[in-house]
């Protein structure tokens, strides 16, 4: 199977459902934080964190992951973080 990496780019506070059904979730680049943690979460409902959380003081970075989501890829920001998240299909 050819495998083709997909993102999507977040830059406000709020819940996004980057991705439903099962995936890879690749990596997390973080350009810009702000006040809020950021939340990544394997549904495609709710908001209680059961992936990582990332704190909202972390330096402009890229963050590999490279796991195996069962239903899901869910982000949660709590302020206007500027992230991209990756992940394949």
């Amino acid at each position: 199977m050819n495998e083709r990496n997909k993102y999507a780019y977040i830059s406000s506070a709020t819940t996004t459902q980057v991705y439903t059904g099962p995936c890879i979730l690749k990596k997390i680049i973080i350009g810009t934080t702000a006040a809020g943690t950021i939340g990544v979460i394997d549904n495609t409902t709710g908001t209680t964190v059961n992936v990582c959380e990332i704190e909202a003081s972390v330096a402009s970075d890229t963050y590999e992951f490279e796991v195996a989501m069962a239903s899901g890829i869910r982000i949660v920001t709590g302020a206007a973080s500027k992230i991209t998240v990756v992940y394949s299909i």
